[in-house]
């Protein structure tokens, strides 16, 4: 894998490229500072002028990672408009395509155990991804009268869970799981299923 680009003089984010790459390789357990320090080649202790510890170092990779999601599923809900149909599906497949693109990224966020809470700047830029697809929830259900139709957050946090299901058994290569079909079809058609059993969708769309 080509190493990701880096300023030289930034040892920081040179630190959370080592990470990312050995998050990739090993895990976020599976390596220590001292491995992250060796591969941006620097001393452990310079770690120590950066990070508090590894969790801090994934942490920071993590807010990386919301940073650059949060972007692509912008970007998937704006490329869908005007059709709220069309941008709540753009935002699920934005969701398999940064799995693919940034799996680095995506194990900081969502197995490294780091809570989205740990710091206001993680929460914060968490919360901006989540709310891309909530208002893509809200705009779908608009036509739904508002004592009829579930909390967008509700379903919106449904397809999310859908999303993360199908990336985690079916588009990262796990063991024993395999599909006839692509993870894009099976994330659509899970996705039509049940947003016509909420009756956000006509029957024939």
């Amino acid at each position: 894998m080509p190493k990701r680009g880096y300023h030289h003089g930034n040892l920081r984010q040179a630190l959370v490229e080592a990470a990312l790459s050995l998050i990739e390789a090993k895990g976020p357990t599976g390596f220590t500072l001292s491995e992250a320090a060796k591969q941006a080649g620097v001393t452990p202790a310079a770690v120590y002028r950066h990070f508090e510890g590894r969790e801090d170092l994934i942490a920071e990779a993590a807010r990386q990672g919301y940073e650059i999601f949060a972007d692509v599923m912008q970007y998937a809900y704006d490329k869908g408009q005007p059709s709220a149909m069309a941008s709540f599906e753009a935002t699920g497949r934005a969701y398999l395509a940064f799995a693919r693109k940034y799996p680095g990224h995506y194990i900081a966020m969502f197995e490294s155990g780091i809570s989205v809470n740990r710091t206001p700047e993680l929460a914060a830029v968490s919360g901006r991804a989540r709310n891309v697809l909530e208002r893509a929830a809200t705009e779908l259900s608009a036509h739904i009268p508002a004592d009829k139709r579930p909390p967008a957050s509700m379903f919106s946090a449904h397809v999310w869970a859908l999303s993360h299901g199908v990336v985690e058994l079916f588009a990262r290569n796990s063991p024993g799981t395999s599909s006839p079909f692509s993870p894009e079809d099976l994330l659509e058609s899970g996705i039509g299923v049940y947003l016509r059993g909420l009756g956000l969708v006509p029957p024939d769309e």
